[in-house]
């Protein structure tokens, strides 16, 4: 197995394969009494398979385990059996996850569920329902039916998992800026530390208090222009960001590369603005780094008028020697009540109704009349293909659904072939 680095301890995307358990097949069997030779249908119903649901956990920081294993499967249900004995349903499986997981689907991208808060459910894929018993199937005209219903196929998808950090607060800067040192100063996370670009190759979190108060700061990765179109660690930072109520902007008073403080700045706004103008509208201030390396006071307040000029406040601090700390963290504290969190909406994606034959199409290629749609589809991997009888009750749902009206308004003549998921025929017209 391949060694974990320190970059892969965070891990803030993943792509996993999940499958719900396949509903378990329903029997087809008759009462076998002493006095009874012809006794009654009582197949019982199959199990329902289980669900794969996602769940948000406080407890997790990363998703890391996502890495090493992608393909996740809930428990089949079990047949049914004679003498009305129901088969039993399938586990359904529960993926943890951390608080702040946007659930994607990998193949299309749309988002699916945003689970930003602890305990946040998603039913990432429904079970399979249970074939019904032969019991099920009895009619005046049907007194003893020999087919049962199979049970419902997997539900299967394949799903881009991006963590989003829920922070208060976050530090946005220049690599080096002075990002790492100021959670350090103001906090008990620990991010690494060094004179040297990117040395924050994962976000971490702190806790600073204000008096009663405390919040969330997030230490990002450093940016750099074109960043807004994923260059250096690019979007990785700017997702985490798009999380955070207020912008903390770090400004380096006298930058090694000898760079000049204010156009820094101007990047670092531009790169923001780029990617979403909903995070560069965010409330903002300016903590103007480093200031016990600019000791001249000309100097350090001619930066300050500069920088206030764009009409952000702007908070001279040293995390070497804690000046202008305490100012700033009130500072913040005020602005986080003057911008209270938006109410978060968990977006969820219905789950199927039963029983309900909706949203199928005709289309047709070289071979066949092709039906397409979820609940014919299902009708049809239900059905016992192989029982004369179970054939017959299928057409008749097909006619009932409009499937069959469907193939004469396409234009359909008697020998064509039909093709419904599995079940290919020769289409008959019996008017």
């Amino acid at each position: 197995m391949k060694p974990v680095s320190f970059a892969d301890v965070f891990l803030d995307e993943a792509v996993i394969d999940v499958r719900s358990g396949k509903g378990g097949d329903g029997a087809a069997s008759f009462r076998q009494e002493k006095h009874v030779p012809r006794g009654g249908p009582d197949g019982g119903d199959g199990g329902s398979g289980g669900d794969v649901v996602l769940v948000a956990d406080s407890n997790l920081t990363t998703l890391l385990d996502y890495r090493f294993t992608r393909k996740y499967a809930a428990d089949d249900g079990t047949p049914g059996q004679g003498d009305r004995k129901y088969g039993k349903s399938g586990k359904s499986l529960n993926l943890r996850v951390p608080i702040g997981t946007v659930i994607k689907d990998a193949r299309t991208g749309e988002q699916l569920a945003d689970l930003a808060y602890d305990k946040a459910r998603f039913t990432a894929a429904n079970g399979g329902r249970g074939g019904r018993g032969n019991l099920h199937f009895v009619s005046s005209v049907r007194q003893a039916p020999t087919f049962a219903e199979k049970g419902e196929p997997v539900d299967a998808r394949k799903l881009l998992l991006e963590l989003k950090l829920m922070a208060d607060v976050g530090l946005v800067g220049l690599p080096n800026a002075g990002k790492s040192t100021l959670i350090r100063s103001v906090s008990a996370a620990k991010p690494k530390v060094g004179n040297y670009p990117f040395t924050t190759l994962t976000p971490s979190l702190g806790i600073a208090r204000a008096g009663d108060k405390s919040f969330v700061i997030a230490d990002l990765p450093g940016l750099i222009e074109g960043a807004s179109k994923g260059k250096g660690l690019g979007h990785r930072f700017l997702k985490h960001a798009d999380r955070t109520r207020v912008i903390l902007h770090i400004v380096e008073c006298r930058p090694v590369d000898e760079s000049d403080p204010l156009e820094n700045f101007k990047l670092i706004k531009s790169e923001l603005g780029k990617f979403s103008s909903d995070l560069a509208a965010k409330p903002a201030l300016i903590a103007m780094s480093k200031i016990d390396l600019m000791p001249d006071p000309t100097q350090r307040q001619d930066l300050e008028t500069a920088l206030a000029r764009i009409g952000l406040e702007v908070f001279p601090v040293s995390a070497a020697t804690t000046a202008g700390l305490e100012k700033l963290l009130y500072r913040l504290a005020a602005l986080l009540d003057e911008h209270p969190p938006e109410p978060t909406v968990q977006i969820l994606e219905p789950k199927p109704e039963e029983d309900k034959v909706q949203d199928w199409a005709i289309e047709r290629d070289e071979a066949a009349y092709v039906v397409t749609g979820r609940s014919v589809v299902r009708m049809v991997a239900m059905s016992d293909l192989r029982n004369p009888e179970a054939l017959r009750y299928l057409h008749r749902k097909l006619v009932g659904a409009g499937v069959i009206e469907g193939l004469r308004d396409a234009g359909i003549e008697g020998g064509d072939t039909v093709r419904i998921g599995n079940l290919a025929f020769t289409f008959e017209d019996e008017g």
